[in-house]
């Protein structure tokens, strides 16, 4: 019997296969240092916990409105126009999903027609480009090249272009990259969108997560909103990535598609989930703790740059990320691939990172490291790849 091809043409998560090599080194007794993984180090805070518990206690362990509760989707509009100053309808323009990926999967489930390109950026967070290709779209990567900060030159989104284009993918600040573009660069790439009648899909995920001037939201733009689709998710800002609570902002006659690919792949978001969510984007005090862990991870992030300058790394170049909680080391001083550079890493200095072939041909030389770890874990890494680099 035959088996669904498109899955052929994507491959498992790097991160997941890194993570489950790690957990068999240390069954085996070795200590790993993770820095694989994007998941924040911080627990949830208790009083989301106990919203929760109070939400199961009081009976809300059935099925949920299937696109949110009104109490949630007043709360995310609430929380873009405090956060990003876009003004969106709670009622019409807003649907809770299953974390990020399941809004990504919505969105492009509502406005992709099989045959129809995707332009992706390239490296980009291999789910963009997975979810395009399972729902039979086709992928074209536009170059984000180091050399211009891992951001595609606006002309090459223009030779990307064909009469297949439908959608344009952005992730900003960037998974794996932390980068995220200028106010006059997002304005001539909506420009080139609305021109051209393309969708743009932008991940926001990480917007919260930045250690200079304040990304700007792609629907930030004027005329902007009609044509931009926004994932967001509780799951970095809120140390929530468990929970899997997300959702998709963009025009009404999207989210009407979008809530059909929702109630025919998950139902509803589990209701006292929902309830956590809401007292998570709503209360003064947990928005307090979203900075104190920004704080955290700026910390960390000097940390690491005031290593590398220490040690005077010239075999592994460190990169300044602006947003995200993410490091894209530059190994190709090394002249061996991403792979070879994490396989030998995780066995030789017993420290996990993510390979940058899995982000696309761009990330190949690459490595994502995360500081989503503790101060000592994530200087001990460090101090272990600078040492290995040395080595070689």
């Amino acid at each position: 019997m035959e088996l669904n091809h498109q899955l052929d043409l994507i491959r498992q998560s790097a991160t997941v296969a890194m993570t489950d090599q790690i957990q068999v080194l240390k069954s085996n007794g070795r200590k790993v240092i993770g820095l694989q993984v994007g998941d924040p180090d911080f627990p949830t805070h208790p009083a989301i916990l106990e919203a929760a518990y109070q939400a199961m206690q009081s009976g809300l362990t059935h099925y949920g409105p299937s696109g949110g509760y009104p109490d949630l989707k007043a709360a995310a509009a609430t929380k873009l126009l405090r956060d990003e100053g876009v003004a969106y309808d709670p009622e019409s323009e807003i649907l809770i999903t299953h974390g990020g990926i399941h809004a990504y999967y919505t969105a492009m489930q509502s406005i992709l027609n099989p045959g129809d390109e995707v332009l992706v950026p390239d490296p980009s967070w291999a789910t963009h480009t997975n979810l395009a290709i399972l729902l039979r779209g086709k992928v074209i990567r536009v170059s984000a090249p180091a050399e211009n900060g891992f951001i595609p030159p606006l002309e090459a989104w223009q030779s990307a272009l064909s009469d297949r284009t439908r959608v344009i993918v952005l992730n900003y600040p960037s998974n794996p990259t932390g980068a995220y573009p200028t106010r006059s660069y997002l304005q001539q790439l909506q420009d080139f969108a609305a021109a051209h009648n393309l969708w743009v899909v932008s991940d926001e995920v990480y917007s919260s997560l930045y250690y200079g001037e304040k990304p700007l939201s792609a629907a930030a733009l004027g005329g902007a909103k009609e044509r931009t689709l926004l994932v967001q998710s509780l799951s970095k800002s809120y140390a929530m990535t468990g929970w899997r609570i997300g959702f998709l902002t963009a025009p009404k006659s999207v989210i009407a598609n979008a809530l059909k690919a929702g109630q025919n792949s998950i139902t509803c978001v589990a209701p006292f989930v929902q309830k956590a969510a809401t007292f998570a984007l709503t209360n003064p005090a947990i928005q307090e703790v979203t900075v104190q862990m920004r704080a955290a991870y700026a910390r960390r992030r000097e940390l690491v740059l005031r290593l590398s300058h220490e040690l005077d790394c010239k075999r592994v170049l460190v990169m300044p990320p602006q947003g995200a909680f993410y490091f894209f080391l530059d190994f190709r001083p090394l002249h061996k691939s991403s792979m070879e550079i994490c396989e030998r890493l995780l066995e030789e200095a017993d420290v996990a990172l993510v390979p940058g072939s899995a982000f696309g041909p761009q990330g190949e030389g690459f490595a994502r490291m995360s500081i989503a770890a503790s101060d000592e874990d994530v200087e001990t890494g460090f101090r272990r790849i600078a040492a290995w680099t040395e080595r070689q």
